[in-house]
């Protein structure tokens, strides 16, 4: 029987050159040799059957085996999986982690076990195919589901499960995962279950290619959690807050809006019909505000039509291709005189600041004069036109007070210079 204080890592490098020697031999060496380590296993202390095992797994991958050799030890590994010290599992998973060499069924057996035995193979092992991952993720715990997020190459399967029923600490690890291959749904998804939490809003935000409809569900849910907190506090009343949580929701939609183009602005349209934002108030909103892109896909998706054929009938200087076009997308008949006015004068309106995400205030003062002399307009639309031209008129003394006081700043830094020199 083999000394049980000689060392570890001597012991093994015996053992490999043993089994190398007496695997010419016929029924003795090799059974006598793993007989010898099941005895010496059983009485080892846990640190000294860790790192007897570490050995073990790679003298199993890098020494040069005959199978019976090969089939002996990896028998004696697949015994160590049932050692009642998790030091002994996890030595094992981090020399196997790493490799498509290792045992499958000893990789399959070391991911279903205790987290901190599992956590190598779970995030390194090429051996785990797609369907192991999902289920793993399904029955898991948070630290396991954080080891599968931050794998290399994350299929879009294992990232929907993390997205469906991952825990906030995963979602946010996947987010940070820059090859995962996340899908649109998985993003919508994790905005759902988790964007009122702070850091996965931010997490998510940072990303450059992040689509425009999972940022305005973003900006959504941000607006629901700010509402919430000041009605909590009894800082506003209920309806109040939801007002103002509207109104900054809708400017926020611009401003994505703003850098949307093609099937990325299709998406958001899409998401805003889906979520009940694709409101007569936001379309007229984009349309004073000069975001002409915004306001012909809206109504391109509101009225089922290509957008070409939207485009044409918007050119059509007499109103009723417009209201015929405004009534298919389903907008109050009230709105339609503004709606008219508005795009009587886009083209003559003139925006001092540049830009699509803000009222333009001559043209919504235009609409409004206009608006309060028709007598088909109704008073909810009068209000919220009276709202545009408050907002518009401070926004646009807000940019002017700026703009002075960047040439009071460069002229003031202009003249130290002068007084420096």
């Amino acid at each position: 029987m083999v000394n049980p204080l000689l060392s570890v890592v001597v012991y093994f490098e015996l053992w490999v050159a043993i089994v190398t020697i007496s695997s010419g031999c016929v029924g003795v060496g090799k059974n006598m040799i793993v007989r010898q380590f099941i005895n010496w296993i059983r009485t080892a202390p846990a640190g000294e059957r860790a790192e007897a095992t570490r050995a073990l797994a790679r003298a199993w991958l890098v020494s040069d085996l005959s199978e019976d050799d090969r089939a002996a030890a990896e028998g004696a590994l697949l015994m160590l999986l049932d050692d009642s010290s998790p030091l002994v599992r996890q030595a094992m998973a981090e020399a196997f982690a790493h490799t498509a060499e290792a045992p499958v069924a000893i990789v399959h057996a070391l991911a279903v076990d205790q987290p901190s035995v599992a956590m190598p193979v779970l995030e390194f092992s090429p051996l785990l195919v797609d369907a192991d991952l999902v289920d793993i993720v399904a029955t898991g715990d948070d630290q396991v589901q954080c080891a599968i997020a931050r794998r290399v190459g994350l299929p879009a399967s294992v990232c929907a499960a993390i997205a469906e029923v991952g825990c906030a600490a995963a979602a946010l690890e996947l987010i940070e995962n820059a090859y995962a291959e996340l899908p649109p749904f998985s993003w919508d998804r994790i905005v759902e279950r988790h964007g009122h939490l702070a850091a996965i809003r931010e997490a998510i935000l940072a990303l450059e290619d992040l689509p425009s409809a999972t940022r305005a569900a973003l900006v959504s849910k941000l607006s629901e959690v700010l509402a919430q907190f000041v009605v909590a506090r009894n800082w506003l009343s209920a309806d109040r807050a939801g007002r103002i949580t509207s109104e900054a929701r809708d400017r926020s939609t611009l401003h994505v809006a703003a850098r949307s183009r093609g099937e990325d602005m299709q998406g958001l349209v899409k998401h805003l019909r889906a979520t009940g934002q694709l409101t007569a108030g936001l379309i007229l909103r984009a349309l004073l505000s000069g975001n002409f892109k915004l306001f012909n896909a809206a109504l391109a998706q509101l009225s089922n039509l290509p957008a070409a054929r939207v485009s044409a009938l918007l050119e059509d200087r007499g109103g009723a291709s417009l209201h015929a076009l405004l009534r298919r997308a389903g907008l109050p008949e009230s709105t339609f005189a503004a709606f008219q006015f508005a795009l009587e004068v886009r083209h003559e309106a003139i925006d001092a600041y540049g830009g699509a995400v803000r009222l333009r205030r001559n043209m919504v003062e235009r609409v409004l004069t206009n608006c309060a002399t028709d007598r088909g307009a109704t008073d909810p639309l009068m209000i919220l036109l009276r709202r545009f031209a408050t907002e518009s008129a401070r926004e646009e003394a807000r940019l002017f007070c700026d703009e002075l006081a960047a040439e009071v700043g460069a002229a003031n830094e202009a003249q130290q210079e002068l007084m420096a020199a």
